[in-house]
């Protein structure tokens, strides 16, 4: 759920709004920023006066895509203006960005005409690569679609019309496929007119349906020719039939697709459909019939709907940023009917293949394989960019709309490399998180920054959250802050029944450590050592402290209570870094002052460990200011000690050292100086050799670049019990609490491995 406070509050943080614009190349020095304006921007603007395609080389219009509305069909919203309009073109961007790399303008018109909308959207064409309309009310926005598809040069697309067409297009041709049904022999039922239902039709047409097996629905019954409320939008989907009404239509066909209401679908018609009849019910936010009432209505039913918390959810991420991405990339002018059941067929194709370790790894090693509980790929298979772009890609240079075709191999390379890994690893891990249950307990339950974490950690299904202090306290700040955490568990630890039981185990663990029974029991009052003793006691699966303590006074309690897993002799920590074209490991940033060789050599082991714990192959560099021996050092001595000893225990693992962070991180020098070296990639897992050089790297990265830190993550405890530092913001505590359970989770699997 999400809560209009967290919304307003996201919307508002730091700089207002969602995106910025960024320069992408040096614009620092006066030679530079003479080079972006005047007098060097002169020199690309005569080549393009000369040849007009030549500004989709010197300018980024190739990648710009302006998505346009009026704000008259804001989902949810309905005509809200332009104004209102603005957060959800953000999002689009955002969206845009995010899943395809493609830069976005959002432009919220002040015209409701169609005709002099068109006239605005014609004058911008020479800025961007295409064009995304979106949330304008039919007929009007039908019209200027078609308008402006005629006209323009470039790309035009309309969201509403299509984006879910086309994802629904790709389950329906897979659940036919299983039923054993040919498309141009079915009788299909639309329910919906309005811009979805008209795209879903087309597209429908386009797949071979036959127009005389293809009835549609509205409030007021079927499309048919006498109709005298009927755009001429809808008018050419009119057909005579004696079936007037939905429940009429229904019996007997193959195929229901919903794009209206909820409730409009009763069981009955579903019974009376013939055998094996694919249901699509994709209203929303709800169904027009719920997943599970459809799948007990029919057992023989295929079910789908826009629900990503039910099987074959039809969400049109899976579709506009990667059509575009296509049409773009061969400077497309157009985006054909052709291309749009291209990306449909590349879905399909891929639902029919294995799935990818990292999706099954996503949610829980569940087995996904064909079949009518899978008919499209999931959102976060990497695989969907690369083969529904360059479907697209290759649909537009064989219809002759391209006007730079590309060589399929090289061009699959790009998509891949464009991504990158680090933008869809939070999305995977959460996924994973959500399958493990955890229980975790917070030692500081009445702080406004866990209250509102450990909302989103159960609203997002991540964590069970447990929370420690006086219960009217608690309940207080929760009001407070208008957060409604439903029957969370609050523990008091002094009205506790456990408190003795606490009390008399910290002694045991405790009294040959000098401590007396009577100060275990005042160490119990402490909500840090009562935490911890949930976690050991098998009350919680872990523990979150820190928020309002003194950090080294936090560890040494879990230190005395958790302590080190077996084999292990100094617990460490690491941070996972995300960054637009990966994920870097960086250790240790939080604990360890001034680490021996010996221990240096367990946190590079522990630290790989953790990176394989996430599904990432560790390459790992052990930092120095010195390269391979170029300074005989003591500090660099104890790094290149440290390499040796830890290549000794683990002989598979790719670890080299001591190096430089520019050698670690550029492979051209690599090749150039140390072509020698172990490491045939980038590193990924950076072992510093001290505190201070590890946790100035670290804050220098999140606060100077496009990094996001994820930590500190404890390294080598018994019991997955983490720390959180002064200052840290709701989603960095969502992060680390998200990664940490994956990570534990992981490595209970594998027996807590040790080096």
């Amino acid at each position: 759920m999400i809560r209009r406070e967290d919304s307003l509050d996201y919307h508002a943080l730091d700089r207002p709004g969602k995106i910025e614009v960024r320069a992408t190349t040096p614009c620092l020095t006066p030679r530079e920023m003479r080079l972006a304006y005047l007098p060097g921007a002169s020199f690309p603007s005569m080549e393009i006066a000369r040849d007009p395609s030549a500004v989709f080389r010197y300018t980024s219009r190739g990648n710009l895509v302006g998505v346009i509305t009026n704000g008259t069909a804001v989902p949810g919203l309905g005509n809200v203006g332009p104004e209102a309009a603005k957060p959800m073109q953000e999002g689009m961007a955002v969206l845009f960005k995010r899943l395809a790399d493609i830069d976005v303008f959002d432009l919220e018109i002040s015209a409701t005409d169609p005709d002099r909308f068109v006239e605005i959207v014609r004058s911008l064409e020479p800025t961007f690569g295409g064009i995304n309309l979106k949330d304008i009310r039919a007929p009007e926005g039908l019209y200027i679609f078609d308008r402006l598809s005629e006209s323009l040069n470039i790309p035009v697309f309309h969201e509403n019309l299509y984006s879910s067409a086309v994802v629904a297009a790709a389950a329906l041709l897979n659940a036919l496929d299983l039923v054993e049904k040919r498309i141009d022999e079915i009788r299909a039922v639309l329910c919906g007119a309005g811009t979805v239902g008209i795209g879903c039709a087309r597209l429908l047409l386009a797949l071979g349906v036959r127009p005389e097996n293809l009835l549609i629905y509205d409030v007021n019954g079927l499309l048919r020719p006498d109709r005298k409320d009927l755009f001429d939008y809808q008018r050419v989907f009119a057909r005579e039939d004696p079936a007037l009404q939905l429940a009429d239509g229904l019996r007997g066909a193959d195929v229901f697709l919903g794009a209206s209401a909820a409730g409009v679908l009763a069981p009955e018609m579903i019974r009376s459909m013939g055998r094996f009849p694919v249901v699509f019910a994709l209203a929303t936010p709800e169904p027009e019939i719920g997943y599970e009432a459809a799948r007990a209505s029919r057992r023989d039913a295929i079910v789908a709907t826009a629900l990503d918390q039910h099987p074959n959810a039809v969400v049109d991420l899976l579709s506009f940023p990667y059509i575009f991405r296509g049409a773009l990339d061969v400077q497309a002018t157009r985006i054909t009917q052709g291309m749009l059941v291209a990306a449909a067929r590349a879905l399909a194709d891929l639902a029919r293949e294995d799935v990818v370790e990292e999706v099954e790894r996503a949610y829980g090693f569940e087995s996904f394989s064909f079949g009518p509980e899978y008919l499209l790929p999931k959102p976060i298979d990497p695989r969907i960019l690369v083969r529904e772009s360059a479907a697209v890609a290759q649909r537009a240079v064989e219809e002759g709309v391209a006007r730079r075709p590309v060589a399929g191999d090289v061009y699959q390379e790009s998509l891949t490399a464009r991504i990158g890994t680090g933008r869809e690893t939070m999305r995977e891990m959460i996924l994973r998180a959500r399958q493990e249950k955890f229980r975790v307990v917070f030692s500081e339950g009445g702080s406004a920054t866990i209250l509102r974490a450990c909302s989103i950690l159960a609203d997002e299904g991540i964590a069970t959250p447990v929370l420690l202090g006086r219960e009217e306290e608690v309940r207080s700040a929760m009001e407070r802050l208008r957060i409604d955490l439903g029957g969370v568990t609050i523990v008091d630890p002094a009205r506790n029944p456990r408190f003795e039981a606490y009390v008399d185990e910290f002694f045991r663990l405790r009294r040959r450590r000098g401590v007396m029974r009577a100060e275990a029991a005042e160490r119990l009052h402490q909500r840090d050592c009562f935490a911890a003793m949930m976690l050991h006691s098998g009350d919680a699966d872990m523990m979150i402290a820190g928020a309002s303590t003194h950090y080294a006074a936090s560890l040494r309690t879990i230190l005395d209570v958790i302590g080190p897993a077996p084999g292990i002799s100094r617990v460490s920590s690491h941070h996972m870094v995300l960054l637009p074209k990966g994920v870097i490991f960086l250790a240790d940033c939080a604990v360890n002052i001034d680490p021996e060789a010996e221990h240096l050599a367990e946190m590079a082991l522990l630290a790989a460990r953790q990176a394989r714990s996430l599904g990432i192959e560790p390459r790992v560099a052990m930092l120095s200011f010195s390269n391979f021996g170029s300074v005989d050092h003591a500090a660099a001595r104890k790094v290149r000690r440290a390499s040796e000893i830890a290549k000794e225990r683990s002989p598979d693992l790719i670890i080299d050292g001591e190096m430089q962070l520019a050698t670690a991180l550029d492979g051209g020098l690599r090749r150039e100086y140390f072509p020698f070296t172990g490491l045939d990639k980038d590193a990924n897992v950076l072992i510093f050799p001290g505190l201070e050089s590890g946790n100035l790297a670290l804050h220098l990265m999140q606060h100077v670049g496009a990094a996001v830190p994820i930590g500190p993550i404890l390294m080598g405890t018994r019991l997955p019990a983490h720390l959180l530092q002064y200052g840290m913001m709701v989603e960095e505590v969502v992060n680390l609490v998200t990664i940490g359970i994956v990570e534990a989770a992981s490595l209970r699997r594998l027996g807590q491995a040790v080096p």
